[in-house]
C-alpha cells in the first residue's frame, strides 16, 4: 500500500484519468473530491461490498423458492 500525505486543496493522481482532491478536513473527518471518467465505477467500500453480498445471494436462488413463498403469502382461493 502506498501512503501519502495530503494537505487541504491538494491531489492526487491515479492514472491519467482519475484525481483525488482533499476538499475539507473537519474534527478528524477528511472529505474528498473524486474526479473520474463516467465508465470508471466510484464506490464506497462499504457500499460496493453490500451489492456484491446481495448480487451472490441473488445467484443462488432457486425458482422453486418462490413458488413455495407465493403459497405461504397469498391468500387461499375459495
Amino acid at each position: 500500500m502506498l501512503l501519502l500525505t495530503r494537505r487541504l486543496e491538494e491531489s492526487l493522481l491515479i492514472g491519467t484519468h482519475v484525481e483525488v482532491k482533499v476538499l475539507a478536513i473537519c474534527n478528524g473527518h477528511v472529505t474528498l473530491g473524486i474526479k473520474a471518467p463516467p465508465h470508471i465505477p466510484v464506490h464506497r467500500r462499504e457500499i460496493f461490498e453490500a451489492v456484491h453480498a446481495l448480487n451472490r445471494a441473488a445467484s443462488d436462488f432457486n425458482p422453486a423458492d418462490l413458488d413455495k413463498a407465493s403459497h405461504k403469502t397469498l391468500p387461499k382461493k375459495r
